[in-house]
């Protein structure tokens, strides 16, 4: 666990100078004014993307929260893909913004959680919820006939 934490910290250190090496390659093949355009652009449409998508999935976030409701926040997982693409673009450079059109293109999205071998259960429309069997209980009904509050169905 350390040695991510290494990795993950040395990753993010590195980052600006990366972002500084990219930018500068980028200006050397068209240009500065289209490369400073384009870095523009990728944080305008970041700003955009948070306020549009993002203020509702934030609200989702805290809702989930303040309900304690865990399970929540792991349903909405192209939300949270959402809002940490729109992070990434934000945040100037062309780096930042491959990462975050690999989280808000589906099918980039798709083919990222299967290099990473993240496999996710198909979606059912019927409407039904599976759930562990530790993530819920069984409440009587009182006001059907029959059963007593309290005592378990046989």
């Amino acid at each position: 666990m350390i040695n991510v934490a290494k990795w993950a910290l040395l990753a993010l250190l590195a980052l600006p100078f990366l972002e500084l090496a990219v930018f500068v390659a980028v200006t050397g093949m068209i240009g500065f004014g289209w490369a400073l355009s384009l870095v523009a652009a990728g944080s305008a449409a970041g700003l955009l993307i948070l306020r549009r998508a993002g203020g509702s999935h934030i609200a989702r976030i805290r809702i989930a929260l303040d309900q304690g409701s865990f399970t929540a926040l792991q349903a909405d997982a192209s939300g949270r893909a959402i809002l940490i693409g729109g992070i990434l673009l934000l945040i100037p450079g062309f780096i930042t913004d491959i990462a975050a059109l690999c989280l808000l293109i589906p099918p980039l999205r798709h083919a990222m959680r299967v290099a990473f071998g993240h496999v996710v259960a198909p979606v059912r429309n019927d409407g039904v919820v599976d759930l562990p069997p530790e993530q819920w209980h069984q409440v009587p009904d009182p006001s059907l006939p029959g059963q007593r509050r309290h005592e378990p169905k046989r």
